[in-house]
């Protein structure tokens, strides 16, 4: 399995007051962006703003690009359809959920948009809470849980049907430490029969458990390589968050 991003650009206009001599003029949040990504753990790095949540956004086909392409097994995702929701997982940054669902509701509606199959869904959502450390949490209502147990029942969705890709965006936000580490160690469970990429600025969410990373810097690809060879090109002799010095500066480093 292999997920592939071929020169991905992705342009916004911007306000008309800022146009010269009545040309739209852009900004792009993506420029000419490229990758493959197989089957391991790795960790999308940048600050806020370097384009981290636009291309998760492409990639799991929310957004459109402007030029480029995204390919599972050399077939454009547009073309895969439904298909693409089975091979997917999404954990999205954003907590948009309904206070009044229960924890076990919520699972059961997501395993209905992945269209898995009514007998299974209640097996699908215990096994998937267990992963998570939920199932004492399944029947109680959404507005009591912590910020912390909204990201694990978002993690527990992304897992339903246990899908070949898996994409996390910002996923530690909210988690005390002891569930930043579990959750660091789960997606790298998770990793040995999937592709798992995270979308972070929190420097060691990554570092002890992504096979590589990818440095992402106002919508372009820095590099893409595992953390010993960052540390030696950019940081001989020091750490990822060195790294992450000398790259970005000090914006948003964890």
């Amino acid at each position: 399995m292999i997920i592939q991003v071929r020169q991905v650009t992705k342009k916004y206009p911007l306000p008309k007051k800022l146009f010269s001599k009545g040309k739209i003029q852009y900004k792009k949040a993506l420029d000419n962006v490229s990758f493959d990504l197989q089957p391991g753990l790795y960790g999308l790095l940048g600050p806020n703003g370097a384009g981290k949540s636009t291309l998760i956004n492409i990639m799991t086909g929310t957004l459109k690009q402007s030029s480029g392409v995204v390919k599972w097994n050399d077939m454009p995702i547009k073309s895969l359809g439904k298909k693409y929701r089975k091979i997917l997982g999404y954990m999205p940054q954003q907590q948009n959920l309904y206070d009044t669902f229960t924890g076990r509701q919520f699972l059961l509606y997501m395993c209905a948009l992945k269209e898995i199959k009514k007998e299974d869904a209640a097996a699908e959502t215990e096994k998937a809470a267990a992963r998570l450390n939920l199932t004492d949490q399944l029947d109680k209502r959404l507005g009591a849980y912590s910020g912390g147990m909204k990201q694990r029942l978002l993690a527990a969705a992304a897992v339903l049907g246990s899908p070949e890709l898996l994409i996390f965006d910002e996923p530690t936000a909210g988690l005390d430490p002891k569930e930043r580490v579990r959750l660091r160690r789960f997606m790298k469970e998770l990793s040995s029969q999937a592709i798992v990429l995270t979308a972070t600025h929190v420097v060691s969410d990554v570092e002890t458990v992504a096979d590589e990373i990818i440095l992402l810097k106002d919508g372009q690809i820095v590099d893409k390589a595992p953390v010993s060879a960052l540390i030696e090109k950019y940081a001989p002799g020091q750490n990822l968050e060195q790294v992450y010095l000398n790259i970005f500066g000090e914006e948003g480093v964890h």
